[in-house]
């Protein structure tokens, strides 16, 4: 009979960044253009880069790649983020929970691989450039890209699954302004350990494994560039890659932070302002980091938009 009378969660409240009025409205007005700046970034980068056939190179066919995952990663969390915003009761269905979840992993998993394989490439360029046009061949490039929304959307299953198997009852207050494995599991009303180890090893494959083969990779990138004698190149090849460690930091330091460390079973606000980092701002900072600031880029600006 008790367990007949068990009645399971079917939604739950997000408390958010804030509850004062005035904060809230004001954090609406940022996130509204941080938003838009994301969509408006990556959009732009995807459609240049479909045009002009000059983007029509490894290089260029990741960033793609990388401009839509940012897409998606930013719309699974910030269109609910900035409703919220503005409405007083802040809920969210079990079934839109667990669909916010498994798309956020998806595109943030896949993005990490990206990330890596993007400094792959740019090894290859740097370190073994007579060999370039032999190593990242169109098929290559492909099954990489493949590998990396493969690898995105195993581990939204592996985490998704394990998350969203545990029983839910009672408290359904999630003190986060979206649904994601760690703040949800707080909520569990059952052990989470093992889907605090699914998580653990999803992390050591798609943060610290990423993470590792671009420090390796930058690191061969600067040891060749020392060895340059153009005082130019090796400034052009230094705030290069500076640009893109930057990024490497913001996004895998916060994501390691709160996906690497054991579980407590109370989110406080530092881990909401850090969470920030990885689920909204790098995806509006790839496109300026990566492509805007680049000559080519805006050579196909002003060609397919100059006109």
């Amino acid at each position: 009979m008790g367990k007949e009378n068990i009645t399971y969660l079917t939604e739950f409240i997000l408390l958010g960044l804030s509850s004062d009025p005035q904060t809230q409205i004001l954090l609406f007005v940022i996130f509204l253009i941080i938003y838009l700046l994301t969509a408006l970034g990556n959009l732009l980068i995807i459609i240049l880069i479909n045009v002009d056939s000059r983007l029509h190179t490894p290089m260029y066919f990741f960033l793609k790649n990388l401009s839509f995952a940012d897409l998606c990663f930013s719309t699974s969390v910030v269109p609910q983020m900035l409703l919220h915003f503005l409405i007083t009761k802040k809920t969210i269905s079990f079934i839109g929970c667990s669909i916010q979840m498994v798309f956020f992993l998806v595109a943030g998993a896949t993005e990490s691989s990206l990330l890596a394989v993007m400094s792959y490439d740019r090894y290859v360029a740097v370190c073994k450039p007579l060999h370039y046009s032999t190593i990242m061949t169109q098929r290559i490039c492909a099954q990489l890209a493949i590998v990396a929304w493969a690898s995105g959307g195993f581990v939204s299953l592996v985490d998704s699954t394990f998350t969203l198997c545990l029983p839910y009852q009672g408290q359904n207050v999630i003190n986060h302004y979206f649904c994601e494995p760690p703040a949800l599991l707080r909520l569990a009303s059952a052990e989470t350990y093992q889907a605090e180890m699914a998580l653990f090893s999803m992390g050591v494959m798609i943060l610290l494994g990423p993470v590792s083969l671009i420090l390796i990779s930058y690191w061969n990138i600067l040891s060749t560039v020392m060895r340059m004698q153009s005082r130019e190149g090796r400034l052009k090849v230094f705030s290069t890659c500076g640009s893109h460690l930057i990024v490497v930091v913001f996004f895998y330091g916060s994501t390691i932070f709160t996906y690497m460390r054991p579980n407590s079973r109370k989110m406080n606000e530092r881990d909401k302002v850090i969470s920030v980092f990885y689920s909204v701002i790098t995806s509006m900072m790839n496109p300026f980091i990566y492509s805007l600031r680049n000559k080519d880029v805006k050579e196909a600006f002003r060609k397919t938009f100059g006109r």
